[in-house]
Order: C-alpha cells, then sequence, then structure tokens
C-alpha cells in the first residue's frame, strides 16, 4: 500500500546538498561519511598487538583495517570473532606483503604507480575525514535542526483502518455493514487481504505515502467517517477515518544522525565545490581522427 518515499526530514536535508558535487570518489564511498575514530599516534598508546615474522602489527593499523573493510564484513560478525577476523586480515596482508618485497616488487613501475595513486586517496579521505570533524559540532548540529524546525511547512496526516477485497460489491456489503454500526476492525479481520490480522489499522501517514486513488479518498473523509468503495491497483478498498492531525515535527533526539550526516556530507561537498572553482583543470585535446587512405585504383580488366 505504501509507497516508498524518503522521511521528510531527510528529504529536507538532502535537498539542500548534492553528493555529485563531492566527485566520484565520494559517490563511491571513498571516505567515509563520518569521521572514524582517531587511531593512536604514539608508541606508547599504541601497542603490538601481534608479530608476524618479526614484523609487529600495532592497534593504529587495527583500527585503520577496521575503517577500511569493517563496513564490508557480514553482520553477524560481531565481538570477539570480528576483531579476530580483522587481525587475521592483518596477518595475511603482512605476509604477503613480506613475500612481495623478497621478489623486490615494491622495485617495479606497476607497484610504484599504484602506490602513488593510493597516497593521493588516503590524501583525500584524511582531509574529507578532518573537515567532517570540523562539522559536526553539537552547536551546529542543534542550530541546524532550529532551522529546519522553522522552515518546514506544515503537512497534515490521518489515521485510517481500511479493508481490502477482489471486486466492488463486495466492497459495497461490507461499506454498507461499517456504515450501520458493525465493528469495522472485526470486519477487516474476516474479510480484508491486507493488514487483516491489525483489524485494518494503517495507523498515520501523509497523502504522498499511499497510492493517489486511495489517498485522495481517505483524506476527504471526516472522523469516525466509511468511504464508498474505492479502487486501486490492489483491489477494492473500504477506508474508516480514524483521526486527522498536523504531523508532528520530530524531536532533535530522533533526527541527530540525520543532521550530523548532513552536516558531513555539505562540509565535504564545500570542500570540493571550492578546490575545483579555485583549480586550473586541463584537458588534453582528442586527436583528429587519422584521414583514410585512399583506396587502390581499380586494376584495368584483362583483355
Amino acid at each position: 500500500m505504501r509507497s516508498a518515499l524518503t522521511p521528510l526530514f531527510a528529504a529536507a536535508l538532502a535537498a539542500s546538498v548534492s553528493v555529485a558535487s563531492v566527485g566520484a570518489a565520494l559517490a563511491q564511498g571513498a571516505a567515509p561519511a563520518t569521521p572514524p575514530a582517531a587511531a593512536p599516534a604514539a608508541a606508547a598508546s599504541d601497542p603490538v598487538v601481534a608479530t608476524v615474522n618479526g614484523t609487529p602489527i600495532r592497534a593504529s593499523e587495527v583500527a585503520i583495517a577496521v575503517e577500511d573493510i569493517g563496513a564490508g564484513l557480514p553482520p553477524q560478525l560481531q565481538g570477539p570473532q570480528r576483531d579476530e577476523y580483522i587481525l587475521s586480515f592483518l596477518t595475511d596482508m603482512t605476509l604477503i606483503a613480506k613475500a612481495a618485497e623478497a621478489q623486490k616488487l615494491d622495485q617495479t613501475p606497476a607497484f610504484q604507480q599504484r602506490l602513488s595513486y593510493l597516497r593521493t586517496k588516503a590524501l583525500m579521505e584524511t582531509m574529507m575525514n578532518q573537515e567532517a570533524k570540523k562539522a559536526v559540532t553539537d552547536e551546529m548540529k542543534r542550530k541546524t535542526y532550529d532551522e529546519f524546525v522553522k522552515s518546514a511547512p506544515a503537512e497534515q496526516e490521518v489515521h485510517a483502518r481500511h479493508i481490502l477485497v477482489e471486486d466492488e460489491a463486495k466492497a459495497k456489503e461490507i461499506a454498507k455493514k461499517a456504515r450501520a454500526g458493525e465493528d469495522f476492525a472485526k470486519l477487516a479481520k474476516e474479510n480484508s487481504k491486507d493488514s487483516a490480522e491489525d483489524g485494518g489499522d494503517l495507523g498515520y501517514f501523509t497523502k504522498e505515502q499511499m497510492v493517489p486513488e486511495f489517498a485522495d479518498a481517505a483524506f476527504k473523509l471526516e472522523k469516525g467517517q466509511v468511504s464508498d468503495p474505492v479502487k486501486s491497483q490492489f483491489g477494492w478498498h473500504v477506508i474508516k477515518l480514524e483521526d486527522k492531525r498536523q504531523k508532528p515535527v520530530p524531536t532533535y533526539e530522533q533526527v541527530q544522525d540525520q543532521v550530523e550526516q548532513y552536516l558531513v556530507r555539505k562540509a565535504q561537498a564545500d570542500m570540493v565545490t571550492k578546490l575545483r572553482a579555485d583549480a586550473k583543470i586541463e584537458k588534453p585535446a582528442a586527436p583528429a581522427p587519422a584521414t583514410p587512405a585512399p583506396a587502390p585504383a581499380a586494376a584495368p580488366a584483362a583483355k
């Protein structure tokens, strides 16, 4: 019944920032949306967690590995199992890297090219994270929320029940019974193809969250009123309106994570936009297409 729509608050925030302006790197997830926890830097606070053939693996490397591959791990991998998986990954990576060094692969042009690319990528991600950290403060989150609340348009929503059946005749029969005083929830449990176990209860919804035919009919009803049968792509509906109200504005606590994501994305997008505006970006002209050689003259026919 409901159409897949982004919640109002998320949509309002997202509309203010063009994620595309952050560039392909952000679109592909190259830079995390939120600043990761700072990895310990000093040796005293950066303990060795394992040693592989004499090469130490430190806590800071574990933190970087979590940032790098953590999002791709199975959700069921949690706690000690997740920690062990990360450490196993770092162990294998260290073993393979040392084997590559033994074969002098670190001296090849292909390795140097990849190393240059990864260095640039790491610098980009570090800069993105720095901008994210500067942007996300309690003061800015609260200010952004307050501005949204002031500018958010009042939106009506209704609380309705419905009974969904296959044909119009059945819907008319049910509507007649409901208007005669029979319990609507009971009728829904006995007849409806949708939400029957809940007595047809759809809760509160806005007009945009339902298919147009259903929404138009529901929002025209008064509290306690039962509709005539309404045809939609799902079948025939009988609707009872339970309540109408202005949609409550979400509390700060309900949306502070969305506000934080917005601030991060906006700061990163603004930075990239400024850098692009100040940059001199040149591309070599495409080479002109080669002129085809003239076709050889046909040989004279033999006499």
